[in-house]
């Protein structure tokens, strides 16, 4: 019944959808506001309506329910209750569920509290979100229904892929579609503006929120995924190029100018054809990496391997909104001119070359991503790899880096450079400072890291400049925002340098009692147990790193076997052990036995890494993430409401 009532639910919100479609068409044909009232409830209905579908799943999974297709295939019995939860949307077709219930809230959120549009605008910009949500109902109701029952309900289930029997995969996939969503809402805006022709500071200023919190939840799933695939799939590297992971990646870089441009364009009425363009190109990289991801193009763990059918799909509905909203912002170009000129030294001009830089990137990444995939259908087997992004993004990332140190010492509209000359000389003693350092005591470092680093010392000091001379207390949060946010990039570079250019590694095969040494460590194999997990068997090993101090830390890598169900083989995973030092993390994996001429296992292979700084990757992600947070809650205006609420009960209190 659950299954059933679910389905109903599925398709009274897609009716809603379609009404809010053809309410909003209507009422922008005809001006009657009577078609314009039912909108904005459709699309509250039709958010509150998708998510009741989704908690009902939830529920299917939380109960077992093995008379439903997609429990049986993603889900057991036996399985912890975080990953029965977390199995709903480990899959295709309870990820497009979750994909379609954030869109749906957020038209509703959109529906509800946006007052700064005008009527004409908003009804456009909510027709055009029940567009996006129209297409993707029909996707799932009809190629990918989450609710379909089986004939025969077997006794248990297949179970989730244990590799994303993690806790930390079960929130990177929420946090993802989130941003990926904050992005179609920004999509919205644009075809809205574009319909009725309101491009300008209220279009924008209604559209950065959203920018701003998608990017901050796609800043922290790529984060986090980064970190999962680092310690989960152990091979120690925290970034691969994988095709999956780009998909996410390009979306941020879009994403990334998008925020630069849509602030300018609220603040300066300039950018205007940018901002509009690179919110279709935003969504149009989700689309592209939903396409990649879904259409059974790629093996990946990230990926779901479906059926080409579904990727036909898939297709088609992107070249639908791509190609609408191209045609769209084609008719209406003389509606979207630049607006009010600029100098190309002031900081308008830098956010163009920012902009400029970022699609740069983007474009290589997306080539290096599309490439072997096409070749290999035209029958040829290519591999673009790590090589290919790091020369050709690697130092367009460093020259970005460069514009993002002068951009916020510029002026707006013009400038004469002594601002900017005043104040850079610090900060260039700094990089020099490190390059020199490097040079001299850091031994044989390839270009790229060095460059990195001695960049990322630079980025650091400038990203501070903005406060020099300021009251802090009176500082606004978008500023405080934007150094924190820019900081988080030197953190990260230089974690991505460090760990480039020092990280040291062994490979041995040892024995209980013996001792290996990697970079300043003694770690000591201390032997092996079987252990017993909640849905698993391990071999855990004990090992004891003892630092040049003395001090001592037991570490606990283990090699995981869940079995085989459904008749299925059983599945082996590695797990990390890491020790997290101020300088860096000690990286240990348990691998495979060693069996002796006798047939008894005297040794095991042991994998090990020092890393120096790997972790400020991630502190860099997170700092990011915080900056991009304080300048939404600043742009929201929620610090200056509550110290008026505060000024305001004080003098009440002392009436």
């Amino acid at each position: 019944m659950i299954a059933e009532l679910g389905l109903a639910l599925l398709w009274i919100a897609a009716a809603l959808a379609c009404l809010s479609l053809v309410a909003g068409v209507l009422y922008i044909r005809t001006g009657k506001d009577d078609l314009a009232a039912l909108v904005r409830p459709a699309s509250v209905a039709q958010g509150v309506l998708t998510a009741a579908a989704f908690l009902l799943l939830i529920t299917l999974f939380v109960r077992s329910d093995m008379s439903v297709e997609l429990v049986v295939r993603n889900s057991h019995s036996l399985k912890p209750m975080l990953f029965k939860v977390a199995g709903a949307w480990g899959n295709h077709e309870g990820s497009m569920l979750l994909w379609l219930t954030i869109l749906g809230l957020s038209g509703a959120l959109v529906a509800i509290f946006e007052k700064r549009l005008r009527n004409d605008t908003l009804i456009a910009t909510l027709a055009a979100q029940a567009a996006l949500s129209l297409g993707f109902f029909a996707f799932l109701i009809f190629s990918s229904n989450p609710f379909k029952r089986l004939p025969i309900a077997p006794p248990d289930g297949q179970g989730l892929n244990p590799l994303l029997q993690d806790p930390g995969l079960a929130f990177h996939p929420p946090t993802l579609y989130i941003g990926y969503v904050g992005i179609s809402v920004a999509f919205s805006f644009a075809v809205g503006a574009l319909v009725t022709r309101e491009i300008g500071p209220a279009f924008a200023r209604a559209m950065r929120p959203w920018v701003l919190g998608s990017w901050i939840f796609l800043t922290l799933g790529i984060t986090a995924g980064s970190y999962w695939a680092y310690y989960e799939l152990g091979w120690g590297g925290w970034w691969f190029w994988d095709p999956v992971e780009n998909v996410s990646l390009i979306p941020w870089l879009a994403g990334a100018a998008l925020l630069h441009s849509v602030s300018v364009t609220a603040t300066r009425n300039a950018l205007r054809a940018w901002t509009v363009m690179l919110a279709v190109i935003a969504f149009s990289m989700s689309m592209v990496g939903t396409f990649i991801v879904r259409s059974g193009l790629l093996t990946s763990v990230h990926s779901f391997a479906v059926d080409p059918e579904r990727g036909t799909f898939l297709l088609a509905l992107m070249f639908i909104y791509i190609g609408g909203a191209l045609t769209l912002f084609a008719f209406r170009a003389g509606a979207v001119a630049e607006g009010k000129k600029f100098a190309l030294l002031s900081r308008e001009g830098s956010l163009v070359i920012n902009n400029l830089l970022l699609t740069t990137i983007l474009a290589l990444v997306l080539l290096g991503t599309l490439y072997p995939i096409v070749a290999e259908a035209m029958g040829e087997k290519i591999s673009v790899g790590p090589p290919y992004y790091n020369k050709v993004a690697g130092p367009l990332a460093l020259i970005l880096c460069l514009v993002m140190v002068t951009g916020p010492l510029l002026s707006w509209r013009k400038d004469d450079g002594k601002k900017l000359w005043s104040r850079l000389p610090v900060a260039v003693f700094a990089a020099a400072l490190v390059l020199f350092g490097l040079i001299l005591f850091g031994g044989k470092v390839g270009v790229l890291p060095l460059l990195g680093m001695t960049v990322a010392g630079l980025v650091g000091v400038a990203s501070l400049a903005p406060l020099w001379g300021r009251n802090l207390r009176r500082t606004p949060l978008p500023t405080w925002g934007m150094v924190m946010a820019h900081f988080g990039v030197a953190v990260a570079l230089a974690g991505m340098g460090a760990e480039s250019a020092f990280i040291k590694e062994r490979l041995v095969a040892a024995a209980p009692g013996e001792t290996v040494t990697v970079a300043d460590f003694s770690v000591k194999f201390a032997g092996v147990k079987p252990i017993a997990g909640p849905n698993y068997t391990a071999i855990e090993g004990t090992l004891v790193a003892t630092t040049p101090s003395g001090a001592s830390f037991t570490l606990h890598p283990a090699a995981r076997t869940f079995p085989g169900l459904m008749g299925g083989p059983p599945t082996e995973t590695n797990e990390a052990a890491l020790l997290t030092r101020p300088g860096g993390q000690l990286y240990v994996v348990l691998g495979q036995a060693v069996t002796a001429p006798d047939g008894s296992i005297d040794r095991y292979q042991l994998r090990l890494w020092w890393k120096p700084l790997v972790w400020w990757i991630w502190l860099g992600g997170a700092l990011i993430a915080i900056g991009a947070t304080l300048s939404l809650l600043g742009r929201a205006q929620l610090l200056e409401i509550w110290r008026a609420r505060r000024a305001r009960k004080s003098r009440e209190r002392f009436a």
